[in-house]
């Protein structure tokens, strides 16, 4: 497995141009494997994300079975004349392997979350529909509901750190929400649009089951995996 990091030049029509269309990105991450990454199956797949931490500092995160070439995507969205090679890529099954229960760790993780609903319109025995979390206290819920079977756990805060008597229990904040619907060719414009909400979350997690955590890592938590969500990435947790 590797993980590698690019940086973005958004001074370049190119850069925004990826950065504006999930689909156009998902395809330029594919371009980056001489063999095209498998999208099912029991084995670990392609996952990438997009971190803006403000507007000139815009990364791509990508974790893959492959070592990725990302020299097309220096051509068109990075800095092509100077003399690195524009991204990062660093061995990763080592750091996998070296997870250990009751390791603490901050994260990232951008996801689409959902529920599954029936509309009044609906008729006995109509399948339900997939619909977003729209409000932070639901979509925060939609991942506590899923640590468990990811090998993870959120810390809990203090008591006295809880800033409201509900929703405020966990090391957890959400930073973003983007709603996205964009035109996926060949399909017909409007009515076969992707659309999805894109959510953002930051906190702080403990390993509970080391060999689940790292399949969390390597297969992605919940839906639009090709649109840039379900990557979690986690680093040291910072001394305050």
């Amino acid at each position: 497995m590797y993980l590698t990091r690019f940086r973005f030049n958004t001074a370049r029509s190119g850069a925004r141009r990826l950065l504006g269309s999930p689909h156009l990105l998902h395809g330029a991450v594919n371009m980056a494997f001489p063999v095209q990454p498998a999208r099912g199956g029991e084995g670990p797949r392609v996952l990438w994300r997009v971190d803006r931490d403000h507007q000139s500092q815009i990364q791509l995160y990508i974790v893959s079975p492959a070592q990725p070439d990302l020299t097309h995507l220096v051509e068109q969205a990075g800095w092509p004349t100077l003399p690195e090679p524009g991204w990062a890529t660093f061995a990763y099954d080592g750091f996998l392997g070296a997870l250990a229960t009751g390791d603490t760790w901050s994260f990232r993780l951008t996801a689409n979350p959902v529920h599954h609903i029936r509309l009044p319109q609906d008729k006995p025995g109509d399948r339900t529909r997939r619909a977003a979390h729209r409000t932070p206290r639901h979509q925060m819920r939609w991942l506590l509901e899923r640590q468990e079977k990811a090998g993870f756990e959120v810390v809990r805060k203090a008591t006295d750190r809880q800033l409201t008597e509900f929703g405020d229990e966990h090391e957890l904040t959400v930073r973003d929400q983007v709603p996205l619907q964009f035109h996926r060719p060949p399909a017909a414009r409007s009515r076969q649009d992707v659309r999805f909400t894109r959510v953002t979350f930051d906190g702080r997690l403990r390993i509970t089951d080391p060999e689940a955590f790292r399949r969390t890592l390597t297969h992605g938590l919940g839906k639009s995996k090709a649109y840039g969500c379900g990557l979690m990435t986690i680093a040291p947790v910072s001394k305050q």
